[in-house]
């Protein structure tokens, strides 16, 4: 019986394309080191042909950011009937956007930063600086900034004088239409992967992340030695077991599909502050998931060659 073929869709034109890339070529190679036939494509114009032609057993979607995680190529995939692994279309937009993910896990009564997400034409038709001012009246500071929908940090800032809020302000709306700005919370961040395993999601061990400035920005999470990571984070067993309940809870809510990483923070009194979901992780030479994923004592190849499995029982 010869292997699956196996499409790792990577790249796209989103402003996280040379993050997919790096994502691409590492989960590429873990598929190869398990014998799997391994194309890798890039989404372009060229796209639905190549699927329709060249049709895999399974495609493996490695894209960051717009079309890769909106749901979009998951459609594009469900209209050609070809297997993926991956969250399924619907799932991807509930996740993409960030207050409509806070929400859901906040009314399933889990702790979330408190925030308040606003288009870029309310500031121009109220005023900025009114605006900017019942902001901090309700959440006071510091607050974090970042853009609705997206990921890897990208236009995040965190702002600890009002004086700074207006440049913030333009940096995030660079990335996005809506900012969301959310009470920011210290504490021990941690990144906590979710995978299914006969149809039951189950959380790999946190990893907790030090970055060198205090902020995991896209700097902070793409130049090696710029963080310190943990794996398994530096957590009593109740706080461990807390947080892996939130990321699958936070799964379960969304719709996620095979396998998804949940941000949050552990404060110190012991709350535990969900900030996030991503439905595809990064993959990189820094990112969580592959260190979570030697945490629990097996692979990247083994992980995804059994969702590629899975993936190809369950069909197009």
């Amino acid at each position: 019986m010869t292997e699956p073929t196996v499409a790792v869709l990577a790249g796209g034109l989103s402003h996280e394309r040379d993050v997919s890339l790096r994502s691409g070529r590492r989960l590429s190679a873990a598929l190869r080191g398990e014998g799997l036939t391994v194309e890798e494509w890039d989404t372009d114009a060229g796209l639905l042909d190549r699927l329709r032609e060249q049709r895999p057993d399974a495609a493996v979607v490695a894209l960051h950011g717009g079309e890769g995680e909106n749901g979009s190529v998951q459609t594009v995939l469900e209209m050609l009937h070809v297997p993926y692994v991956g969250t399924n279309s619907h799932g991807c937009r509930r996740a993409w956007d960030k207050p409509t993910a806070k929400t859901l896990v906040a009314e399933a009564d889990f702790t979330t930063p408190d925030w308040v997400a606003l288009p870029h034409s309310t500031f121009r038709e109220l005023g900025a600086q009114a605006v900017l001012n019942a902001m901090v009246e309700r959440l006071g500071l510091p607050l974090i900034l970042k853009p609705d929908q997206g990921g890897s940090a990208l236009g995040a800032q965190v702002v600890r004088d009002a004086a700074d809020l207006p440049a913030a302000m333009v940096g995030c709306f660079a990335y996005g239409e809506t900012v969301l700005a959310e009470r920011f919370v210290d504490g021990v961040e941690v990144a906590v992967t979710v995978v299914e395993r006969a149809d039951e999601p189950e959380p790999l061990p946190a990893v907790e992340i030090v970055p060198e400035s205090g902020v995991y920005d896209y700097t902070a999470r793409y130049t090696a030695g710029l963080t310190d990571f943990f794996a398994p984070a530096r957590l009593s067993a109740d706080a461990a077991k807390a947080v892996g309940e939130l990321a699958v809870a936070a799964h379960r809510l969304l719709g996620l599909r095979d396998i998804s990483r949940s941000d949050a923070v552990v404060m110190a009194d012991g709350t535990i502050q969900f900030l996030e979901v991503n439905p595809s992780p990064g993959l990189t030479e820094t990112s969580t998931v592959p260190m979570a994923v030697e945490a629990a004592g097996t692979t990247l190849g083994a992980v995804f060659a059994d969702l590629v499995a899975r993936a190809i029982r369950r069909g197009g």
